[in-house]
């Protein structure tokens, strides 16, 4: 059997009918009908039960409709990787925070559209915090997420930006630290709003735990972007990645603390799995995001 045998015996499935399939191919029905019984006899099985008035695939020829539709797409890829325009099509699954959205992904989804737009995006949005498990679990292909202290052995990071982890206070408070502690301030006696978990958390209590200081945690929220708002709305000290900062619309309801500690900042960039980068379309938008970060 050949490619064009299979094309055939592919259009005789789907249209269920020798007549309209045979017009689809540009055969003759009688054509249509000795390919489809030379397949039959080259694989000893019957692939379509037909009767007067009705065409359909019978168990084998469900499974040889299967093999078939591979078969020609695989020579079809195979061809196209021969003239170097293997096309790129599927699905590709992002998983990002609001921010991300807004400041990470903008240019790099326009010009993956652009440039592949037979690839159907499907984009989440959710905690930072949560972006890595995404991927470890298989549920997401990409995922915007800050650089792990520990990364799995399958999983794989694109730096994108860097960007600082900041406190943040109102400036009633911050005036007040001003005024009394000549801009300095004791975390151990000041609340502090913080993310129920994630990179800033752990960053922070390692802090803590070397300088011996017990903190005094007033609230806990889920998401770096709640902890702006809870702030304002005077719940305490906030650390935020300057990034997420910028991009808050109660960003200027709150200040910078200068002298505050000075944590290690976030690496922010495209987390994947090895088994999920051998697909074309996560490949695409690796490479273009490559491209993008690549210092001019």
């Amino acid at each position: 059997m050949d490619i064009r045998e299979l094309e055939i015996f592919i259009a005789a499935a789907e249209q269920l009918h020798f007549g309209r399939a045979s017009q689809v191919c540009n055969l003759s029905p009688s054509a249509l009908t000795r390919t489809v019984q030379r397949l039959e006899e080259q694989l000893g099985q019957t692939l379509f039960l037909r009767d007067n008035r009705t065409v359909q695939l019978s168990a084998s020829g469900k499974r040889f409709y299967a093999y078939a539709r591979q078969a020609v797409q695989d020579y079809t890829d195979f061809q196209a990787s021969l003239n170097g325009s293997q096309p790129v099509s599927g699905a590709l699954s992002l998983y990002a925070s609001i921010t991300a959205v807004y400041s990470v992904l903008p240019d790099l989804l326009e010009s993956f559209r652009k440039t592949y737009p037979e690839v159907h995006l499907d984009l989440k949005t959710g905690a930072a915090e949560k972006a890595v498990a995404q991927v470890e679990a298989g549920e997401i292909d990409i995922a915007v997420a800050a650089l792990p202290d520990r990364r799995s052995a399958g999983i794989v990071f694109l730096p994108i930006m860097t960007t600082a982890l900041v406190f943040i206070a109102t400036r009633a408070q911050a005036e007040e630290l001003q005024r009394h502690r000549q801009g300095s301030f004791n975390l151990q006696q000041l609340p502090l709003v913080l993310p129920e978990s994630g990179l800033s958390r752990r960053r922070l209590e390692q802090w803590l735990k070397k300088n011996r200081v017990t903190p005094n945690i007033s609230a806990e929220v889920s998401g770096n972007e709640a902890i702006i708002p809870m702030v304002h709305l005077g719940g305490g000290i906030g650390i935020v990645p300057r990034l997420v900062l910028e991009r808050s619309p109660f960003r200027e309801e709150v200040v910078v603390l200068e002298q505050a500690p000075e944590l290690d900042p976030y690496v922010v960039g495209l987390c994947s799995s090895k088994r999920n980068l051998q697909k074309p379309a996560v490949q695409a938008f690796w490479g273009l995001a490559e491209l993008n970060s690549a210092p001019a």
